[in-house]
């Protein structure tokens, strides 16, 4: 069971998530996974930024507001000694990097781990068990701070060989998402959707039941009930869609998160922590429905840069080049289309990395002819229809397409993998809202299965 930092934010809430695992615990052998207090991971960031600054006022300032969101919870739950040692090594820690007057990829990784230890030690105390980290657990991964990966094998045999006795004497375990360590013992860590990861690996090795991600929502929808007032909670998808509503945003798991679940083939079950009686979501290798369609998507926040020119078209390598550049600059590409004849290529982008990848693009493609244009469209949004049931299904594009018509919506690209489990459209930024109800209704999305 992994429990997200607005799970817990504070002692209230470590309590309640305490009460959920000894529920289970009446029934079940549990493991618990639980991120850093919500906003803390943030501040811990930009704590080590301004330690490797040397700007001092601000580190005190953050420093004393994590301190004081730590202690107070602690004082609650019977921690303070125990964190006031940990929040002690940070300090030091972070005064060291003062010191230094420079802030790696590694010390930064010290910092943040910060946050989740200090949550995994209130956990611990709320329950009652025993707090571990990940490196603890048995989590190897590469160097590659920050963005970590788990040297598999070896971590899901060293994960079982600590677990399964712990486990066998009853032990309440609690363990540090995000977090792991090198080979040589550095503490690293894993990255976006770490803490799901962290859940994953662990279920995966000791080949658990169900591993359940528990947040402040009831688990997938439909679509985003802000936007559609008859969004529905979808009972049960593949392992397949989820990875593909993580892709655009869903409060989903993030896609490699997913990934030992699905190699092992165990459940994984998106549900809240506050409200239990909700079943969630559950996500599996097959998830039989009736509906064609399962989710309407909107990716705000982003542009699409157009590469055009006829020098383009039966020049090998093109291709390549666009996203080479593109690679050089650390920009990732969120969609792509490209027309048959060659002569454009149509890309999707994060706002925030519009100015690097434009400039990477002009100076790699123009100056040597490449392509004879480059053009940015800032007011778009990305709608994704996603569903397993498009596979091979009749006239859905049709349909797509019809929807927005009939609501005056213009679409400016598209794109569909081979798959057929997503299809992609560029509209306007106003029409996005829009475009995503037209779709919902279209395909009856707010309906229960039959």
């Amino acid at each position: 069971m992994k429990f997200g930092g607005s799970s817990v934010a504070d002692a209230e809430r470590i309590r309640r998530c305490a009460g959920v695992v000894r529920a289970q615990q009446e029934q079940h052998d549990v493991v618990t996974v639980v991120s850093a207090m919500g906003g803390v991971t943030d501040m811990l960031l930009e704590l080590a930024d301004a330690a490797g600054a040397g700007n001092r006022s601000v580190k005190y300032t953050l420093f004393a507001e994590i301190r004081k969101r730590h202690e107070t919870a602690a004082i609650e739950l019977g921690a303070s000694e125990k964190i006031d040692a940990l929040l002690t090594n940070l300090e030091t820690l972070v005064a060291g990097i003062v010191a230094v007057g420079e802030l790696t990829p590694r010390s930064r990784d010290a910092v943040v781990s910060h946050g989740e230890q200090l949550s995994a030690i209130l956990t611990a105390a709320a329950l009652e068990g025993v707090a571990m980290t990940g490196q603890e657990v048995g989590i190897v991964t590469d160097e590659n701070y920050g963005e970590a990966e788990p040297l598999m094998n070896l971590s899901l045999y060293q994960i079982r060989e600590t677990l399964e006795p712990l486990l066998a004497r009853k032990e309440r375990i609690v363990v540090t998402g995000f977090l792991a360590a090198t080979q040589h013992g550095v503490t690293s860590t894993i990255g976006r959707g770490g803490s799901d990861y962290t859940a994953t690996l662990l279920g995966a090795a000791i080949k658990a039941d169900e591993i359940w991600i528990c947040s402040d929502v009831d688990g997938l929808m439909t679509a985003d009930p802000r936007n559609v007032s008859n969004a529905r909670l979808l009972d049960q998808i593949t392992f397949a869609e989820s990875i593909e509503m993580g892709q655009f945003g869903a409060k989903s798991m993030h896609p490699r998160a997913l990934e030992p679940a699905a190699e092992h083939k165990i459940p994984v079950r998106v549900r809240s922590s506050f409200n239990t009686d909700c079943a969630g979501t559950l996500v599996t290798d097959f998830a039989p429905t009736s509906q064609t369609m399962r989710s309407v998507l909107l990716l705000k926040n982003v542009s699409l840069i157009n590469v055009a020119g006829a020098a383009m078209v039966g020049r090998p390598g093109t291709a390549a080049r666009v996203f080479a550049a593109l690679a050089e600059v650390d920009v990732n590409v969120q969609m792509i289309s490209q027309t048959v004849s060659e002569a454009g290529i149509s890309l999707v982008v994060a706002d925030s990395q519009l100015p690097r990848a434009r400039a990477a693009l002009e100076g790699q493609l123009l100056r040597t002819n490449a392509a004879k244009r480059i053009e940015v469209n800032e007011d778009v949004a990305v709608v994704a229809a996603v569903g397993s049931g498009m596979r091979g299904a009749v006239g859905v594009a049709a349909r797509i397409f019809g929807a927005l018509s009939a609501n005056n919506i213009n679409i400016d690209a598209i794109a569909q993998g081979s798959s057929e489990l997503s299809v992609c459209l560029v509209v306007g930024s106003d029409d996005g809202p829009g475009a995503v109800r037209a779709i919902h209704d279209e395909f009856g999305l707010g309906q229960s299965p039959t």
